[in-house]
């Protein structure tokens, strides 16, 4: 018999943040796929209360927390102490958690520690005569493929945006304390300084993605080089459409080559190549060739549009569901100009 524990940590606010709850879906439907499985809520942080009270109606048989102000914030030595801790107290044989940066950085050390395997990036599961398996993407060998283990405990790190989040009424959830005798750390956490929230300009819950192309800093059709229009248009639209910003391989790459670059774009922005898969309902690609790596990593979005002046660019050949063979200066100048209107 399979024990499931679903593993999560508090956001800031004490909140469970979308991958959480896009986790818990995935884990509860994996639990029933499961003949006899146990799910056990795992949950980390400062104060687990009123987490784990919007999730009390998901079903699970217990909920376990780990709590106090050394949680609050990550760090590898106390998380790691905190989910080893509540594998032990579940006895879990599966480990479901978000791929979130807290639990990418703690969870492959703690599974070594408990003799387990970890997987990354998990987009699906799913069980084939009692067998679980799990699908993931490798990029650079451009496949995905599909997996299956006999070790125990086996970390399965969810990606975001795979999963439908959990909706369920909220209740009242008797949480059980698990002790853990604090590490002893050298790494202080002073606080967090954001970004403005102009200068946003990734944004996973937009529902468009707006990816710049080397195109925007090439000659245009005077002969020239336009970047500060380039740069001009760009942010005009990202922030009057709240849209994500991406860019090609190329682009980010040319700072490094002595090419002329836009300087607000990094490899943060980066779709492809680096494995970044963003999941958008929508896409707008400008001034791409198209490349393959580009296009895998565009693979998620749901509906894809590019403007391109070459008709027989990449996008072209069936990548986008619509083309616009067009200036992308003028047609981003346009728009942008509807928007402001709007």
């Amino acid at each position: 018999m399979e024990k499931i524990l679903y593993l999560t940590h508090t956001e800031a606010d004490a909140s469970l943040g979308k991958p959480a709850l896009e986790t818990l879906s995935a884990a509860l439907e994996l639990a029933r796929q499961l003949d006899d499985a146990q799910l056990t809520v795992g949950l980390i942080g400062e104060d687990v209360q009123a987490a784990a009270n919007t999730v009390a109606g998901c079903g699970a048989t217990g909920f376990l927390g780990v709590v106090g102000a050394d949680f609050s914030d990550p760090r590898y030595s106390t998380d790691a102490a905190a989910v080893a801790a509540l594998i032990e107290a579940a006895q879990a044989t599966l480990v479901v958690a978000p791929g979130s940066s807290r639990f990418s950085r703690a969870l492959p050390g703690v599974s070594q520690r408990v003799g387990g395997r970890i997987d990354t990036h998990v987009t699906g599961l799913q069980v084939v005569e009692g067998e679980l398996r799990i699908q993931r993407w490798y990029y650079r060998q451009r496949m995905s493929a599909t997996l299956t283990r006999s070790q125990r405990p086996w970390f399965l790190l969810l990606a975001a945006g795979a999963f439908e989040p959990w909706e369920g009424s909220p209740g009242t959830a008797v949480v059980e304390t698990v002790h853990v005798e604090t590490p002893e750390s050298r790494t202080r956490v002073l606080g967090t300084q954001p970004a403005s929230a102009d200068a946003h300009t990734i944004r996973p819950d937009a529902d468009l993605l707006f990816v710049a192309g080397a195109g925007w800093t090439k000659k245009q059709a005077d002969g020239q080089m336009h970047l500060k229009e380039a740069e001009q248009h760009i942010r005009a639209f990202v922030e009057a459409a709240q849209a994500s910003l991406g860019s090609s391989k190329s682009l980010v790459d040319q700072g490094g080559e002595g090419e002329p670059v836009l300087p607000f774009l990094t490899h943060l922005h980066q779709v492809g190549q680096t494995g970044a898969t963003p999941r958008h309902p929508k896409g707008l690609s400008a001034c791409c060739h198209g490349e393959e790596p580009h296009v895998v990593g565009w693979r998620l979005i749901g509906e894809r549009r590019a403007i391109n002046l070459d008709a027989g660019c990449g996008w072209a050949q069936g990548k986008a569901d619509v083309l616009y063979v067009a200036d992308a200066f003028q047609v981003i100048a346009k728009v942008n100009e509807l928007l402001e209107k709007s």
